[in-house]
C-alpha cells in the first residue's frame, strides 16, 4: 500500500495597517499529496485572525513547531535561530526535488481557491522542513494564479538553505499591485532591521518578476537578490495581448474552455508530466511513465477555471498591466543582485527577448536560458531552482559571497544529472581507473589509499583541458562520499549577461571549485578540506604540441608551506590518457598566427586577467583558449593517487625554505613518477581499447567495473 505523504503550511498574515486587517497568528495549510484522495484543511478551517487558527493548529500537535520559517510575522533572529538546525548537509543528501509535480499542484490548489474572506497572506511549507543556522529568507511572489504553490517542486531543496515564505493571494481578492508592493515591502524591511547583513532572496514568478522589482527599485540599500522567472514585464509585448479584450468580453458559458486553451500557452505539458518520469529506463517504460502522468494531469486542467475565473480573469489582467507598467517605470532605480531564468518556448510572453532588454537596463543582471520550458518554468521538468542559484553563483548568507563558508554540498540528484547531462559521455568512454597508493607503498585499486580525513591536499597533473576533472571528482564522490575543492582560473566565476543555459562551468560550482586565491586556499585548510591543487595550472592545462605529461610547475614551494601550516597530508597523483582520446593540432603558437583569433585570444587575457605573473617562469605564461583537437578512437584514462605525504611533526618546513623546497621536489618527483607507471602499466590493460570495453559492458557489468591492468608497486618495475 503506497505511503501517504503530506504537504503542511504555516499561514503568516502581514498586510499594511492602514488597511484595517489585524495581524492574526499564523496557521497552516495541510495537503495529502496522494493522488485523488488530496484533502486540505485550508480555506474552510484557517481564518485570517481568530481561534479557529489555533485550534486548528493545536488539533495537529507538535509537529508545527518543525516548520521552515516563523508564527507571527517576520523579524526575531534570536528566536529564529533557537529552532534551526546547525549541522551541515552531508555530500550527496537527498534534496527531494520532483518529489511532487503539477498534478499535486493542481490537486492543492483546487482546494485553496475557496473564498475565506481573507486578504494576502504568507505560508510557509511545513515540507521545507527545518533551515540550517544563518540561512537566507527567501520569499516566494506568484504568478497570475496567486495560489503560491509555483515553488511545490523545489520546496524540500529550498527548505534546507533558505527561510521560505510564499505569498498567498485568494482568488477573488482585489489587492491593488501597489498595495501588493507595500505588502513584500513591510516584510522585507523587517527582515532587514532584524538581519542587516543577510540578503533577502525575491523569487518572482511572472506578476512575481514585477512585484519583485518593484519592491527593488523602491528599497535601492537593502541587500536583495531577485530571482526572476519569465517576469511580466514583456507583457505589452505579448503575442496574446490581441486576445486579451477577447478573454475579458467572453460569454460565461465559454469561459470554461479558458483553462485549457491557457494551460498550453502558460506552459509545456509533456514537460510537466516529465517531472517524475525515470529517464533512465528503456523507451518503451519511459512513454509509458510520460503516458501515464498526462493521463493524470489532463482531467486536472480544469482546476484553472477555479483558480481564474472569469471575473477574476479580468481582474488579473488588469492586475497584470498596472504591474508591468509600475516595474518598467522604476527600472533604472533597481540596484540589486538578478538572475533572469528566460523559457524558449514561452507562448505567453516574449520572455528570451525580455531577458536580453532586462540583462542590458539593470546595472547588476544575469540570464540564463531554458530551450525546452514553456512559462510555467518553476513547474517542469529540467529544472532545480536550488542548483541555479548555485551554479550562477548567487547563494550567499551574507553581503558577500564566500566560496567556501557559503558552499553548499551537492545533492543526489545533481550527482545524477549533473554527471550524466555534462560528463557522463566521457566517463562512459574513457572507463576511467583509479588506484591509490597504501601507507606502505603498495597499489590497490580504488581510493582506499587517500585519507578520508582532512585536510588534505592532492598534487598533480593538469592534463590538456583538464578532462581528468570530471573523472577525479566523480570518484571521490560515489567511493569515499568526499567533496574535493578544486582551485580554479578566477575566468570561470567571472559574471556573464548574456543569453544562454547552464554550462559545464557553471556546474563547476556546484561541484566545489573556488577562485584560486591566497585567502580560499586557507579558508578551505581552516574547514578541513580535500583540496585539488594543480601546480601548474592553465599553463599545463592548455599546453603545446609535444608538452603532453610534462610538468610546468614554478619554482615557488609556497603551497607546501601553507600545508605545513595546517598539518595537512599531501597526496600527489598522476593521470594519463589524453593522448589516446584526441590530438594536439593547434596550439597557443598556431592559433596566434592567425589574424582575428589573435585579437580574440587577446582580448580574453586582458578581460580575464591572470593568476600567475611572468616572474614565475614559464608557467607564468598562462593564455585561455581553446585549443585544435583532432578526436581519436577513445582510449581510457588511467589516475595513481602516490604514498600520503605527512606534514604533521615537521614544523622545520615553515622556518626553513630549504626544507620546504626539498619536499616541494619530492611531491614533483612522485607526481612524474607516477605518470612514468601509469604510461607504462596501461600497455597490459586488456581493455585500453573502447571496442573491447563495450563489448565486456554488453555482458557484463557499468563502466567503473571494467577490470584493467593489475596493480603492484612501483618499487617493483
Amino acid at each position: 500500500m503506497p505511503m501517504t505523504s503530506v504537504l503542511s503550511f504555516r499561514v503568516c498574515p502581514s498586510f499594511p495597517s492602514n488597511l484595517g486587517y489585524k495581524h492574526g497568528l499564523g496557521g497552516r495549510v495541510m495537503c495529502n499529496l496522494d493522488g485523488d484522495n488530496s484533502t486540505a484543511l485550508y480555506p474552510g478551517s484557517v481564518s485570517v485572525s481568530g481561534a479557529p487558527v489555533v485550534k486548528e493548529s493545536e488539533k495537529f500537535g507538535s509537529s508545527v513547531a518543525g516548520g521552515n520559517g516563523h508564527v507571527g510575522g517576520f523579524g526575531g533572529e534570536k528566536d529564529r535561530d533557537k529552532r534551526k538546525d546547525s549541522a551541515q548537509l552531508e555530500v550527496l543528501w537527498d534534496d527531494g526535488f520532483a518529489s511532487a509535480s503539477m498534478k499535486d499542484y493542481l490537486d492543492i490548489a483546487k482546494d485553496m481557491t475557496k473564498p475565506d474572506g481573507g486578504p494576502p497572506r504568507w505560508f510557509s511549507p511545513v515540507e521545507c522542513g527545518r533551515p540550517l543556522k544563518g540561512s537566507p529568507l527567501l520569499l516566494f511572489l506568484p504568478g497570475m494564479d496567486g495560489v503560491g504553490l509555483g515553488l511545490i517542486m523545489h520546496h524540500r531543496a529550498l527548505g534546507k538553505v533558505f527561510e521560505v515564505q510564499c505569498l498567498h493571494i485568494p482568488v477573488y481578492d482585489r489587492t491593488p499591485f501597489e498595495v501588493l508592493v507595500d505588502i513584500v515591502e513591510e516584510v522585507v524591511q523587517k527582515e532587514h532591521a532584524s538581519s542587516p547583513n543577510k540578503p533577502i532572496y525575491l523569487v518572482g514568478d511572472s506578476l512575481g518578476g514585477c512585484l519583485a522589482l518593484a519592491v527593488a527599485a523602491r528599497n535601492p540599500m537593502i541587500d536583495l537578490v531577485l530571482i526572476l522567472a519569465n517576469p511580466a514585464t514583456s507583457l505589452e509585448m505579448s503575442q496574446l495581448k490581441p486576445l486579451f479584450p477577447i478573454l475579458e468580453a467572453l460569454p460565461d458559458e465559454l469561459h470554461n474552455a479558458v483553462p485549457y486553451l491557457l494551460s498550453f500557452v502558460m506552459g509545456e505539458p509533456v514537460k510537466m508530466a516529465m517531472v517524475n518520469v525515470d529517464k533512465k529506463l528503456p523507451p518503451s517504460p519511459t512513454i509509458r511513465q510520460l503516458f501515464e502522468n498526462l493521463t493524470a494531469l489532463l482531467p486536472r486542467l480544469s482546476v484553472i477555471s477555479d483558480l481564474i475565473p472569469k471575473d477574476s480573469l479580468v481582474w488579473k489582467l488588469k492586475l497584470l498591466k498596472s504591474a508591468a507598467a509600475y516595474a518598467n517605470s522604476r527600472l533604472h532605480a533597481v540596484k540589486a543582485e538578478v538572475l533572469v531564468l528566460a523559457s524558449l518556448k514561452d507562448n505567453m510572453l516574449p520572455s528570451a527577448d525580455e531577458a536580453k532588454r532586462l540583462s542590458r537596463l539593470l546595472k547588476n543582471c544575469e540570464v540564463r536560458t531554458f530551450k525546452e520550458n514553456g512559462h510555467t518554468l518553476l513547474l517542469e521538468d529540467g529544472i532545480n531552482l536550488l542548483t541555479v542559484i548555485r551554479a550562477t553563483g548567487k547563494y550567499r548568507r551574507s553581503r558577500r559571497l564566500d566560496y567556501v563558508t557559503d558552499f553548499v554540498p551537492p545533492s543526489l540528484s545533481e550527482f545524477k544529472y549533473g554527471f550524466d547531462q555534462y560528463s557522463g559521455w566521457l566517463q562512459n568512454y574513457t572507463s576511467p581507473v583509479m588506484l591509490s597508493t597504501l601507507r606502505d607503498g603498495t597499489i590497490v585499486q580504488g581510493l582506499s589509499g587517500v585519507p578520508s580525513e582532512g585536510p588534505v591536499l592532492l598534487v598533480g597533473y593538469h592534463m590538456l583541458m583538464g578532462l581528468e576533472l570530471s573523472g577525479l571528482i566523480e570518484a571521490f564522490l560515489r567511493e569515499k562520499k568526499i567533496m574535493v575543492r578544486g582551485l580554479a582560473h578566477p575566468a570561470l566565476f567571472a559574471a556573464s549577461s548574456s543569453n544562454k543555459e547552464l554550462s559545464y562551468f557553471d556546474y563547476t560550482r556546484v561541484f566545489g571549485a573556488v577562485p584560486v586565491t591566497a585567502s580560499n586556499f586557507f579558508k578551505l585548510f581552516s574547514t578541513k578540506s580535500h583540496i585539488l591543487l594543480y601546480p601548474g595550472g592553465a599553463r599545463e592545462a592548455l599546453h603545446y604540441r609535444g608538452e603532453q605529461y610534462k610538468l610546468i610547475w614554478p619554482d615557488r614551494p609556497e603551497f607546501v608551506r601553507m600545508a605545513a601550516k595546517f598539518k595537512a597530508t599531501i597526496v600527489p597523483f598522476g593521470v594519463v590518457g589524453e593522448d589516446d582520446i584526441a590530438e594536439l593540432v593547434l596550439d597557443y603558437n598556431d592559433l596566434m598566427r592567425i589574424p582575428v583569433v589573435n585579437d580574440l585570444i587577446r582580448k580574453s587575457a586582458d578581460d580575464n586577467g591572470r593568476v600567475r605573473t611572468s616572474d614565475e617562469g614559464e608557467v607564468g605564461n598562462e593564455n585561455l583558449f581553446f585549443p585544435g583537437l583532432l578526436p581519436k578512437i577513445p582510449g581510457r584514462f588511467y589516475y595513481l593517487f602516490g604514498k600520503p605525504i605527512e606534514t604533521q611533526g615537521k614544523e622545520e618546513i615553515l622556518q626553513n625554505r630549504k626544507s620546504a623546497e626539498e619536499m616541494y621536489l619530492q611531491i614533483k618527483s612522485e607526481v612524474a613518477s607516477s605518470i612514468d607507471y601509469l604510461l607504462k602499466k596501461r600497455e597490459e590493460d586488456p581493455y585500453r581499447n573502447i571496442i573491447d570495453r563495450t563489448i565486456y559492458k554488453l555482458f557484463s557489468t557499468t563502466a567503473q567495473d571494467v577490470p584493467s591492468f593489475s596493480p603492484e608497486t612501483k618499487r617493483e618495475l
